[in-house]
């Protein structure tokens, strides 16, 4: 008698996350965003350091420029706490070097690697010696040498590990769940932070409409695309000058430049579903539903649109949702809040 054939087997579903992989996939997430909002912030710093150096008149210039790094980066009553005025050394200082600043380059720096040690065995040698070796660094860094020499030796090293620790993940590491909570992490942070640095053109807009456009504002808008590092790729598309809504279109919905709104936030959508286990064509959570509306209108929209809603609001209310979908993330698939070594770095710098 011939065998009976069995049916076909449905595919296996994505088993639930177990709480050591929450664990770990919470590591994954923190350290490569803190490693990725460490890169942007020294990036912001160092253009912003060389555009005010390029300008001969620098109290016109500088009157908001530094001040309105401090509105985009979400902590102004934390940096009025600890500051009198918004200049080149408070809000650099804060900004980079102040453990009393959750948010500062050095505190990144330090939280990614307090990450990559409690998760150890699941990354590769070669990304946790990156990591290692920039917090050690950091360590033996006198903030007052680094003044002396010149912050922008500073950044440049930060920079350059960050591309090191991503180049070195993406060579090492494997395709697993995993990696997905570490690209995850990445692709959030930068939508957040592409927000970020056209809010600060934002907030140091010329007051004089016969202004715009002139050469002053063209040359915050060549920063502003620097601070992305998107000043080659905007020139390629175009040749010509460089043209404020245009340079604002290529920021916000660039489809292929990897560190535009509409880029990151494809990314975003995508990799949420798998993590969510998202099949489906109708998103079931609030988060996949938040991601594809934002990327629906990131696809439907165009710059007129949005100067016509005001550009201010519409980087507020992406910040949001990218806000929201962060949080039902962690909340979902992450029992654990963000590693942060904070009190015992503030003790070992205080030795």
């Amino acid at each position: 008698m011939p065998p009976t054939r069995q049916a076909a087997s449905a595919p296996p579903e994505r088993p639930q996350m177990t709480v050591m992989l929450s664990r770990v996939a919470h590591s994954l997430y923190w350290m490569s965003r803190y490693i990725e909002r460490a890169e942007s912030t020294a990036r912001l710093l160092d253009v912003n350091l060389h555009f005010l150096a390029d300008l001969q008149d620098l109290s016109v210039a500088s009157q908001n420029t530094w001040e309105s790094l401090i509105l985009s980066s979400g902590a102004y009553e934390e940096f009025r706490k600890l500051n009198a005025t918004a200049d080149s050394h408070s809000v650099t200082e804060f900004l980079a070097f102040d453990l009393r600043h959750a948010g500062s380059i050095l505190n990144c720096v330090y939280a990614a690697r307090e990450n990559a040690r409690m998760i150890r065995d699941q990354i590769s040698l070669e990304m946790w010696e990156v990591i290692n070796e920039l917090h050690l660094i950091l360590k033996s860094t006198n903030t007052a040498d680094v003044w002396a020499r010149g912050p922008q030796e500073f950044f440049t090293r930060i920079i350059r590990a960050s591309h090191q620790f991503q180049g070195l993940t993406d060579a090492t590491f494997p395709r697993s769940e995993g990696w997905e909570f570490i690209r995850f992490g990445k692709m959030l942070e930068r939508a957040d932070k592409a927000t970020r640095i056209l809010d600060v053109k934002y907030h140091i807009l010329l007051p004089s409409a016969t202004d715009v456009g002139g050469a002053l504002d063209t040359a915050q808008w060549q920063a502003v695309l620097r601070s992305a590092s998107a000043l080659d790729a905007y020139r390629r598309y175009h040749v010509r000058e460089i043209l404020p809504w245009k340079a604002a279109e290529f920021l916000i919905f660039s489809d292929s430049f990897p560190r535009s709104l509409h880029f990151c936030v494809a990314q975003v959508d995508d990799l949420l579903r798998r993590i969510l286990g998202e099949t489906g064509a109708r998103p079931r959570s609030a988060a996949a539903r938040a991601s594809r509306r934002l990327l629906g209108e990131l696809e439907s929209r165009t710059i007129t649109d949005v100067l016509g809603q005001g550009l201010h609001e519409f980087l507020m209310d992406c910040q949001a949702t990218l806000a929201a979908i962060s949080d039902e993330v962690a909340e979902t698939t992450m029992f654990y809040p963000a590693e942060s070594s904070l009190e015992d770095q503030q003790q070992q710098q205080q030795q």
